[in-house]
């Protein structure tokens, strides 16, 4: 009895040698959700129902004032939901052969043109996590996509007419892909699903269109032996999984190290999998050890079989889970064939403000920032400023050397001649920095970093925009903001620095709206931009995530690092940080408690090891989830992070260094500077609306694909290696090389009207 129970109980993940995670080894595994094992029941198709595994959303503290959370976002465990009736499958299977007799009778099918495919993505949406993962990737990544909503009992049927028509002749398939929530997505157990699963499967087949199971467990039905046949069942919890040769050399070559599931909370179930043995016609192409380490079974695997093939994700996952986030890449891919509309890279950007200005101190005290408008008291009993020495810049220059990295310098002249006045004429920090200016590149942040918004009376906490004698708002004028704006970048061009007129970034994002005081941008900021040729003006993505004008120009929202402005040392920074994310019962603040986007510590940090034990490796990983989502939004932290202790540069470090042992060098850290990533997101609205309004066709017709969007917007296309781009007589390399495949924002050539490729043979 005891030989049975332990043969079909599933077992949660440990370590073997090395520290490495293995599926099947945790000897003090617990039940999770009444059963972590694929039991009699789950042979017979009735596995656990999932949850929607979304994570409990978390945000980052600005370091100008933004707000957030302590904590990552986490996902509880989902598991398949329950399967259909035992002979569904055998029932499909006889109604696609009779439905695709009916589409290509033989004596025809030789004859057929070769068919078009349009490049969309079909999408059959049960609400699962899974299924929104791989949606917001496709809307993340640009690729066009219809959804179906299985809950909607007004939804269309699938059928062929549905799936299939004729155009110009030419058999037409409307779908390059389809996202299905498992291998059963209709339900072959009703005469109504089994007809829509026979007509899918019978599409697929006709014209060769892959198929997503976003996650299902692991039965034969999917091409996978039962997990108490050499596989596991149960959390996945900082589980590392590999690539598989076949993975490397097909979709997912981009990945070099493994693929480890997040583990960012003992205290909850984060992932949940099955990892089975493959069968016949099953191609593993990421996989995991189990049982004592010495074999291995696949959690994504690409199962061939009645002339159709679907790609099979046996574990859990939701949108914001880095695994998915680093898988979601070759998903795509196999989905789509290597061609498709949409692309993506993995950018990250740093901004470094305050650069040759002070930034005041947090005092432990008062729990805050004397000097700031806010703090009571005002600036009295104000610690020593933080600023940087020339010691500091001189790390700073040699560490992007060997980083192989370049920051952003957000400067303020005036704020630096001041400090420069106050000591005698000498400045030792910008010489040096100056020495070094063409190692950096360089953002205009105004002369003296004034408040730009409207005029703050700073005489109730929180302080309040003033008015006028008749209630009217006090604004700063169009003279003023222009006047900071501009002496800072002539400093800039007579000092030799790089800089680039049309970039901006006011002091504490300034000028633009400010929640709750100043719910308005102030009037005078667009004229102000517009004098001085401002095109990109940051803004801070905590407040303000999606792109906006502002008069002529546009924000380019930025992330700001939970590395605070008003720190030196490693101790203050953890005594800030329990300041603002601990209960008031723990001596916190209790702002976590009361702010439905933070979350609160279970108890305060040790202010001697908190910084480098937990804020470190909470802020980079959440920095890397921003670069391995396509986000090319800047991140910024403050010159006062690369003074005293140089907090910043472990984060950075750990962020490369992490990304680095996980992507290969066909992928590397895509590093825009802000009107590059201002660019990009502008194109990528205008590509939304464009695909929102239905102005946008695109489709393949063998080696030959075609793309129409509306003049004036440039079409982001991915395809394979070796792929041309038409132009009038000859033909070129098309895109730029990334991750294996090549792709661009295209246009078409002079006297088309329409973007043309050829495709390698």
């Amino acid at each position: 009895m005891e030989q049975q129970h332990a043969r079909e109980a599933g077992r949660r993940p440990g370590t073997v040698s090395g520290g490495e995670a293995v599926v099947g080894r945790r000897p003090e595994a617990q039940t999770l959700g009444g059963d972590v094992t694929a039991s009699a029941a789950d042979r017979r198709g009735r596995a656990s129902g999932p949850s929607r595994a979304r994570p409990a959303g978390t945000g980052a503290r600005g370091n100008d004032g933004g707000s957030g959370g302590a904590g990552k976002r986490r996902a509880r465990v989902a598991r398949p939901r329950p399967g259909r009736a035992a002979g569904g499958r055998f029932i499909v299977a006889a109604t696609a052969a009779v439905t695709l007799a009916g589409i290509l009778p033989a004596a025809h099918a030789a004859a057929a043109p070769v068919p078009r495919i349009d490049l969309v993505v079909l999408v059959v949406d049960d609400g699962s996590a899974a299924v929104d993962a791989i949606v917001s990737e496709l809307a993340g990544t640009g690729v066009p996509h219809r959804t179906l909503d299985l809950n909607d009992p007004a939804r269309p049927r699938v059928d062929a007419s549905f799936l299939s028509d004729t155009v110009d002749g030419r058999p037409r398939a409307r779908f390059q892909g389809v996202v299905v929530p498992d291998e059963d997505p209709f339900g072959a157990d009703t005469a109504a699903g089994a007809a829509e699963n026979a007509a899918l499967f019978a599409y697929e087949r006709t014209f060769g269109i892959r198929q997503v199971d976003a996650y299902t467990w692991s039965h034969p039905g999917v091409g996978l032996e039962y997990v108490d046949n050499g596989g596991y069942a149960g959390v996945l919890d900082g589980a590392r999984s590999a690539v598989t040769t076949a993975g490397r050399a097909g979709v997912f070559g981009y990945l070099d190290g493994p693929v480890t599931f997040e583990d960012n909370s003992p205290l909850v179930a984060e992932s949940y999998g099955y990892a089975g043995r493959p069968r016949e016609g099953f191609t593993s192409l990421l996989d995991a050890p189990v049982g004592d380490g010495s074999s291995r079974a696949s959690l994504i695997g690409e199962y061939t079989h009645d002339g159709r093939r679907e790609l099979v994700v046996t574990f859990a996952y939701n949108r914001h889970q880095r695994q998915f986030r680093v898988l979601a890449r070759g998903i795509v891919e196999w989905l789509t064939q290597g061609v498709h509309l949409g692309q993506s890279r993995n950018y990250f950007s740093v901004h470094i403000d305050d650069v040759f200005a002070p930034d005041a101190r947090w005092d432990t005290a008062r729990n805050c920032t004397p000097g700031d408008i806010d703090c009571p008291g005002g600036g009295d009993g104000a610690g020593a400023p933080i600023r940087m020495t020339a010691a500091d810049a001189a790390h700073t220059a040699a560490w992007q050397r060997s980083a192989g990295f370049t920051l952003d310098m957000v400067h303020n002249a005036g704020a630096g001649e001041e400090w420069k006045a106050e000591h005698q004429g000498s400045d030792p920090l910008t010489d040096r920095l100056l020495a070094d200016k063409a190692q950096y590149r360089w953002i205009n942040h105004t002369y003296t970093h004034p408040f730009l918004g409207c005029v703050q009376d700073a005489s109730t906490v929180p302080w309040k925009c003033a008015t006028d004698t008749a209630g009217n708002t006090r604004w700063v004028g169009r003279a003023e903001i222009s006047a900071q704006i501009r002496d800072n970048h002539e400093w800039a061009v007579r000092k030799g620095l790089p800089v680039d007129r049309t970039e901006l970034v006011t002091g504490e994002h300034s000028g633009l709206k400010t929640l709750p005081q100043q719910p308005v941008d102030n009037p005078n900021l667009a004229g102000a931009l517009a004098d001085n040729g401002v095109k990109w003006i940051a803004s801070d993505n905590s407040r303000e995530p999606r792109q906006r004008p502002v008069g002529a120009a546009r924000t380019v929202p930025r992330h700001p690092m939970n590395v605070y402005y008003n720190v030196g040392t490693a101790a203050e920074m953890a005594d800030e940080y329990n300041w603002i994310y601990t209960a008031a019962d723990d001596g916190g603040s209790g702002v976590c408690e009361t702010d439905p986007a933070s979350t609160c510590l279970p108890e305060p940090l040790d202010t001697a090891t908190g910084y480098a034990s937990y804020i470190v490796p909470q802020e980079a990983r959440t920095a890397l989830g921003h670069v391995v989502a396509n986000d090319p939004r800047p991140h910024y932290a403050h010159q006062s992070n690369l003074a005293e202790e140089r907090l910043l540069y472990p984060v950075l470090d750990k962020v490369l260094a992490d990304y680095r042992a996980l992507f290969a060098d066909s992928a590397p850290v895509v590093n825009p500077r802000q009107r590059e990533a201002g660019t990009e997101l502008q194109r990528r609205a205008a590509w939304e609306r464009a695909l929102a309004d239905g102005q946008v066709t695109a489709y393949r017709i063998g080696d030959t694909v075609t793309v129409k969007a509306p003049s004036g917007v440039a079409a982001p296309v991915t395809a394979p290696e070796g792929t041309r781009k038409q132009r009038l007589l000859t033909t070129t390399v098309f895109g730029s090389a990334y991750a294996g495949t090549r792709s661009e924002w295209a246009t078409p050539e002079p006297l088309q009207s329409a973007i043309t490729l050829r495709l390698p043979a």
